[in-house]
């Protein structure tokens, strides 16, 4: 019980810290480094990122992500129903993936997940966990954090991205060494349509109201 205690108090512990400092890299990201001979990836705070960005990247990933406090059961129950072919994964759920577990799919590592994504949410603010998210997504092959995306895919800032550019990198977001939001196909195009129209809902109806306004 007392090694329990310890590994939890460990846990709780390096959460504590990363909501604090940025984290240098991420297992995945150190990973396709060695694979690739490094990465693009330069960190950037959520106030210089053009302001639909983190709207449509809520949008295209997890609308109820303002609601929610980590797991969105009402998610997860649709996606049992369905057989398990959709995913329930919300934003919190992907940043503890990223920054602190491994990729691939496994009952442990879901399970692992579950339990540290609430705790995360107790110590971190939603506009923190979204910063995070944003600055460590894979956003192509070698390309990780919105900012580096913007610069590989369109040649501009994080802040200089137009309406349309940043809908296109979060609608690649599923599939991001497959889908390329310089050169979209139709159907990326429609999503990325699809995806402004919910950025839109989500800052009329106040379930971006999290991540946006003053002291926040």
């Amino acid at each position: 019980m007392r090694g329990v205690l310890l590994v939890i108090a460990a846990v709780l512990a390096v959460i504590a810290v990363v909501g604090a400092i940025n984290p240098p890299t991420t297992p995945y990201m150190w990973s396709e480094g060695q694979r690739l001979g490094g990465v693009q990836q330069t960190w950037v705070p959520l106030e210089d990122m053009a302001p639909i960005m983190p709207r449509a990247a809520v949008a295209a990933e997890d609308a109820e992500f303002c609601e929610h406090w980590g797991l969105d059961l009402r998610a997860i129950r649709e996606a049992a129903a369905q057989g398990g072919n959709r995913g329930a994964s919300t934003i919190s759920q992907q940043v503890v993936k990223n920054v602190f577990l491994w990729q691939g799919r496994s009952w442990l590592r879901k399970a692992i997940e579950a339990a540290m994504t609430p705790a995360m949410e107790a110590f971190w603010s939603k506009r923190r966990i979204l910063e995070v998210y944003l600055n460590v997504a894979e956003f192509g092959e070698g390309v990780f954090g919105v900012e580096a995306a913007a610069r590989h895919h369109f040649g501009v800032s994080a802040a200089e991205l137009s309406d349309a550019q940043a809908a296109r990198l979060a609608a690649i977001l599923p599939d991001p060494k497959n889908r390329d939001p310089a050169h979209p196909t139709d159907e990326l195009r429609r999503r990325a349509v699809r995806i402004l129209d919910g950025a839109a809902t989500i800052e009329a109806d106040g379930r971006a109201s999290c991540f946006e306004g003053a002291g926040l």
